[in-house]
């Protein structure tokens, strides 16, 4: 496995990280066993950053989280969100009691007595411009409670707004095949800012895995079942914003261009691991094999500048 320096951290981290959203639930349920499993395997693979939020299971994935690194003494550079877990009577999430009270639940779920990462989980655009959040990030990395600081942001016009920001450690941002936005507008500004970017959804929500087709059907409480028209949040989250027939369609079209040897779920990473800007890649994993077969993309050859000017004119 590759490492990447983090931002201006010095802190190398894995090419490939593992995105743990699925661990709390949202796509697909995940026993704890086939969770720590699922981290084992990614460690043996060379994986040592892991992503994943207070909100996912209502803490449920940070707790797996916690029992592992507890038991394996494993040396994972964790990172956790914040933001959208309920707060009691419905108070606003943005305030420096809310984020104290949130670090506090992560940091007594995930067993460390400082987060290395903590990140605003997908914040209204206007609670971003305003800025007052990250003056409570700041006051928390004073007190010791969190190492460092990012964000991580639905649109590129959001991450430009954070890039602003002093202190900023890192970017979260969705980026694939289907939406490559960030390659054109942001990423050669977070190269000259120091940012690191962390790319969540290479896969768009396991489009480009090749393991669905048109009559694939998802279970009621997973988000590709539920928010494909964006019910419940940003519609990008799910699928890259792609009616699911099409996104079918389209993921197949490309299978003629994955080099031999490769899945078109390694081909994807590939492609986002080809660009300079990107430090580490969160797909995610409800199984063993799946950590195995993505940490494999960070030994792959990069492709080639003819096959990445096809992808250009496919977007």
């Amino acid at each position: 496995m590759n490492l990447r320096p983090f931002g201006k951290t010095g802190i190398g981290v894995s090419e490939i990280g593992l995105g743990a959203w699925q661990m709390g639930g949202g796509w697909g349920t995940v026993t704890g066993e086939a969770a720590d499993l699922i981290l084992r395997t990614a460690v043996e693979s060379g994986v040592n950053f892991v992503d994943t939020a207070d909100v996912y299971g209502l803490g449920r994935s940070e707790v797996l989280i916690g029992r592992f690194l507890k038991a394996s003494r494993a040396k994972l550079f964790v990172a956790t969100k914040l933001g959208r877990f309920p707060t009691e009577g419905g108070a606003s999430p943005y305030s420096m009691e809310a984020f104290s009270g949130f670090v506090e639940g992560s940091l007594r779920r995930l067993g460390t007595q400082a987060l290395d990462l903590v990140q605003l989980h997908c914040a209204p655009t206007e609670i971003l411009r305003r800025g007052e959040v990250f003056f409570f990030l700041r006051r928390l990395q004073e007190q010791g409670k969190i190492r460092h600081f990012g964000t991580s942001v639905q649109t590129v016009e959001e991450a430009l707004l954070c890039l602003e920001q002093e202190g900023l450690t890192s970017l979260q941002v969705i980026f694939n095949i289907f939406r490559r936005k960030p390659a054109e507008a942001l990423f050669e500004k977070a190269v000259q800012k120091g940012v690191a970017v962390i790319v969540r959804l290479p896969l768009a929500s396991g489009l480009l895995s090749g393991r669905f087709d048109k009559d694939t059907v998802f279970p009621e409480d997973d988000h590709r079942n539920f928010n494909r028209d964006g019910a419940r949040f940003n519609v990008g989250e799910t699928f890259a914003g792609l009616p699911f027939p099409k996104g079918v369609e389209l993921a197949e079209s490309l299978r003629p261009w994955v080099p031999h040897g490769l899945t078109l779920a390694q081909f994807a990473l590939r492609f986002c691991l080809d660009f300079e800007a990107v430090t580490t890649v969160i797909p995610g994993a409800s199984k063993p094999g799946q950590a195995r077969a993505n940490a494999v993309a960070s030994q792959v050859t990069p492709l080639s500048p003819i096959l990445h000017e096809r992808l250009r004119e496919f977007y």
